[in-house]
């Protein structure tokens, strides 16, 4: 059977589509519709099943991409490859949180800009970079949530801890952490907030994990950029939630104060994300590697 044909054909039952298929690939619908059917006459079998959203694979569809996605991962590598050095001086596209992007994976990355990799990053929220994968605007992504399905392939990469923080003169408004546990969230209600979005979703998380309880809030400042809520924050606009890596050096300073220290502090988890089967590419999975060997220090 045709190598291209093998491609194309594990390219259709991880994308669950023609369309996201040829989009992947550099062909037309047609083209992946006629190259899947000369497949199927070759084995007399069907392998997909045509539905009015995408595709779903039979049973032989199924185990014949269990059988022959690594080998073909493999040969894609070779080819692409072409025993040569040249990957390090391929392109990354990558995308993430515009805060964690610039903080924690660009400066990780680093050492691999200077061996000749090239790097453009891009933001957005989950679904967006989930759908920039898919049609191959990006080549890595950084989520705080796992893609569904076949598609896309996810890696946990570090958990994040949340902070509670506001400026000492709140902090010394509420009376101190130890009042703060006494009187439990409601302590809290007249507090302007800070957030990155009108749905408040750090808060939100912080006050399901600590309080067992939503906000009553609504948001005073809405910045949707975690660094201009430290800004803000620090400024004294109001309280916040952030990540510690971010606001780490404002509490050693003393700019902003945790308002408490839950004994199970409230945790996110990042996760790299890629196209399944990518990561045969060498500079894919070296920059992929990279990561993740840095985010033990994280």
């Amino acid at each position: 059977m045709d190598l291209a044909l093998l491609r194309t054909f594990v390219t259709v039952h991880r994308a669950g589509s023609f369309t996201r298929a040829a989009a992947l690939l550099g062909l037309s619908q047609p083209a992946v519709t006629g190259q899947i059917r000369t497949l199927e006459k070759q084995l007399g079998r069907p392998l997909f099943v045509r539905q009015a959203r995408g595709v779903t694979p039979t049973s032989v569809g199924d185990e014949l991409a269990r059988k022959i996605s690594p080998h073909v991962d493999a040969l894609l590598e070779i080819t692409e490859s072409g025993f040569d050095e040249r990957s390090a001086g391929r392109t990354l596209h990558l995308a993430g949180p515009p805060e964690f992007t610039a903080l924690r994976a660009l400066p990780a990355l680093t050492p691999l800009i200077n061996q000749g990799l090239t790097v453009r990053a891009a933001h957005g929220v989950a679904e967006e970079l989930f759908e920039g994968l898919a049609v191959g605007h990006h080549d890595l992504a950084i989520t705080t949530s796992r893609p569904r399905g076949r598609l896309l392939t996810a890696t946990p990469l570090c958990d994040e801890e949340h902070v509670l923080v506001a400026a000492p003169r709140w902090a010394a408004r509420l009376g101190g952490a130890a009042v703060l546990r006494d009187k439990g969230v409601r302590a809290l209600e007249h507090l302007p907030v800070v957030e990155v979005h009108e749905s408040l979703p750090l808060v939100t998380r912080y006050w399901a994990a600590v309080f067992d309880t939503k906000p009553l809030a609504s948001g005073n400042v809405i910045a949707p950029d975690l660094r201009a809520v430290l800004t803000c924050v620090t400024a004294g606009a109001g309280l916040g939630v952030l990540p510690r890596y971010l606001c780490g050096d404002a509490l050693d300073t003393g700019e902003v104060v945790a308002l408490l220290d839950p004994p199970v502090p409230p945790l996110r988890t990042y996760f790299l994300v890629v196209r399944t089967g990518t990561l045969a590419h060498p500079h894919l999975a070296r920059a992929h590697e990279w990561l993740l060997r840095a985010a033990v220090s994280w």
